[in-house]
């Protein structure tokens, strides 16, 4: 997929780089905020190959592009380079960024607490799986819990939600358009030592003659989010009253002199107050029916995901973390529901017929058990319907039965079969219920599928799938970069010529070849783009694997996909997150467009200088078609040198 050509006209569909306000992104969409909702062309997005659907709902303006959200994303932000500093610009100085999109107070909820938790999600996954590993150590003996081993990992797993408020400030600083600094400073300050020290005194405290009531800020969530919000305000204030010689110094000052103290004095402990409010709602409703909230959550996460709502109950779920050191707000039903999505759509995978469609489910099927249910529920499971209800009924069955054995989840994890060990505990039966929930959503769910059926969708005279006149199936035509040559697709309608014939790709570096599973990044090493193998360099040097033509190549110059003539899409990624370096330490003249050999230079890059800055060098080559290709196959792993064939496609 050419990502860059995609995000291009994704900013287009949208209304342009000017209609952005913001863009975050999750596992699989991307969450715009519109300044004027009504010049995105929803119809056109869902029509762009590559866009699987679109949620307008919760505040936000979601396309759903799958695994390929990250790649998406970083063509976008780089677009709106631009237009971000002039809307930031026209916030500071109290300006109108155009017309809003009337929300109600429930979507504008749901837009602060996810755009708020959005920046902090890599860090409380982290960390909760740091616990995991944790649990497993200690139940298998490794490590004991008065160990400095375990006083240690603890510690760093425990930081992320020790200091929320500080990581929380950031999020929510983004949301209501003020300074992040600033904001994180105010956070600071509901966390000082200063402010435990007078906790732990039991004395009264007063602040210019008001009583203070002194309350431990660490780990919530409300306070910190409520203080942001009338932080930019007072913001926009101290912009105003500060001369403009001396800005620089007075509107920190003014901010900081006032937001602090309020924070303090009123809206911590109103925050506060709510945030404990909220809770023990929760946990009274568990107390007397304790398998209701997992029924609705097992049931009703798809419909949850859908509509962009599922962060509705993310505050409750981390307070409770923070507080209990466990949960039973979302883990336990979205564990149910996760893998009742799985069961659907792995049952589907093994009943259709539909070659595609059979390739498409099996993959998203296994992400889904695994804990990332979006490519499986837009993929499949919405599009076939009867397979949907299946899982909505399964994921409630099993939900039933977490809700009334007590089950909870230690850890901040996406619940699945690869985050099992975020459910062992203190109750050593916990991680019991655990997997007896999963085993009851999979199997209940893959029964009801496979009972009830589905319309298994026909490849027409062409081998495409129509799948409810659903793009997302359909086999594209391969095109022919190259004039005069015939491409893989057109030699398939020539006699004599639609036998599978050998392909293979070369080495385009000298280095360690290796699995992808070695790649610290999930998306590469679970194989979310596609098949393929990784080489830990020796040399900075990239050479061309095939012969084609350059169809995407980023700023940053560490990422290059090339289309061959025979139909093959090679991405290749040099180094993990190197997009951060923003081009440093990378030398290339190519671009999107160019004819490349096998064997040409494509790339040259200081190995040692990136390994400075602490980004890893492992390079991934993917073959971005894999489904195209029914035999990939890997060289064994060894040293390589430039051009050795390192993978065999037919």
């Amino acid at each position: 997929m050419d990502y860059r050509k995609l995000g291009q006209e994704i900013t287009e569909l949208v209304g342009k780089k000017d209609n952005i306000a913001r863009l975050t992104h999750c596992a699989t969409r991307l969450r715009f905020e519109l300044h004027d909702i009504s010049k995105a062309e929803t119809e056109k997005l869902k029509a762009l190959p590559g866009v699987i659907t679109v949620v307008n709902n919760g505040g936000q303006y979601q396309v759903v592009v799958g695994n390929e959200v990250q790649q998406v994303y970083r063509v976008i932000t780089q677009q709106m380079g631009s237009a971000t500093r002039s809307a930031e610009s026209k916030s500071d100085s109290g300006q109108n960024n155009g017309p809003k999109q009337k929300q109600s107070w429930i979507s504008r909820f749901i837009s602060v607490i996810s755009t708020t938790f959005t920046p902090v999600i890599p860090a409380i996954i982290g960390a909760g799986m740091i616990k995991a590993i944790l649990a497993v150590l200690v139940l298998t003996g490794l490590v004991t819990t008065e160990s400095q081993n375990y006083y240690i990992l603890n510690t760093i797993a425990d930081a992320a939600f020790y200091f929320m408020p500080i990581l929380l400030a950031y999020g929510a600083s983004i949301k209501f358009e003020t300074s992040p600094i600033l904001a994180m400073t105010v956070a600071g300050v509901l966390l000082h030592p200063g402010w435990s020290a007078l906790m732990a005194e039991g004395k009264d405290v007063f602040f210019i003659g008001v009583p203070v009531r002194l309350t431990d800020y660490a780990g919530s969530v409300l306070p910190i989010i409520i203080v942001v919000w009338l932080m930019s305000y007072i913001e926009r204030f101290a912009d105003r009253v500060s001369p403009s010689m001396i800005k620089f110094f007075t509107k920190p000052m003014i901010v900081l002199l006032i937001t602090a103290p309020l924070a303090l004095v009123a809206i911590g402990p109103f925050g506060t107050y709510l945030n404990d409010l909220v809770a023990m709602g929760a946990e009274a409703i568990n107390a007397r029916a304790s398998w209701l909230i997992p029924l609705l959550m097992g049931t009703l996460q798809p419909f949850l995901i859908v509509t962009g709502t599922a962060w509705a109950m993310t505050p409750i779920a981390t307070s409770q973390l923070t507080k209990n050191g466990y949960e039973m707000i979302n883990g336990p039903g979205m564990l149910a529901s996760n893998i009742a999505q799985g069961g659907a759509t792995l049952a589907v995978a093994l009943k259709t017929k539909n070659k595609k469609l059979k390739q498409l489910a099996a993959s998203s099927g296994f992400t889904a058990v695994l804990g990332i249910t979006e490519p499986s529920l837009y993929g499949v499971t919405l599009k076939l319907k009867k397979t949907l209800i299946a899982a909505m009924i399964g994921g409630g069955v099993a939900g039933i039965y977490a809700g009334l054995t007590g089950l909870v989840r230690y850890a901040f994890v996406s619940p699945g079969l690869a985050a099992l060990p975020a459910f062992i505990g203190s109750n050593p039966m916990n991680i019991v219920h655990a997997i007896v929930t999963c085993l009851i959503a999979f199997i209940v769910t893959f029964a009801l599928t496979w009972i009830i059926g589905f319309e298994d969708p026909v490849d027409d005279e062409e081998g495409n799938t129509n799948i409810n006149d659903d793009k997302t199936l359909s086999q594209e035509p391969v095109k022919d970069n190259n004039p005069g040559t015939q491409s893989a697709a057109t030699n398939a309608n020539v006699p004599g010529q639609n036998e599978l014939r050998p392909l293979t790709i070369a080495s385009p570096m000298q280095g360690e070849l290796v699995h992808l599973d070695r790649v610290p990044d999930d998306v590469f090493s679970l194989g979310l783009l596609g098949k393929g193998a990784a080489i830990i360099p020796a040399k900075g040097e990239l050479y061309a694997p095939i012969t084609g033509e350059v169809t995407a190549f980023m700023d940053s110059k560490h990422a290059v996909k090339l289309n061959g003539y025979d139909g093959e899409e090679v991405l290749i990624h040099i180094g993990v997150d190197t997009v951060n370096l923003k081009g440093r330490h990378f030398d290339s003249s190519i671009k999107v467009g160019d004819r490349v050999k096998r064997g040409d230079l494509l790339i040259s890059f200081d190995i040692d200088a990136i390994k400075a800055e602490g980004y890893e060098v492992i390079t991934p080559i993917i073959i971005a078609n894999s489904d195209r290709f029914p035999d990939i196959k890997l060289e064994k792993q060894s040293p390589v040198e430039v051009g050795a064939t390192i993978i065999h496609l037919s």
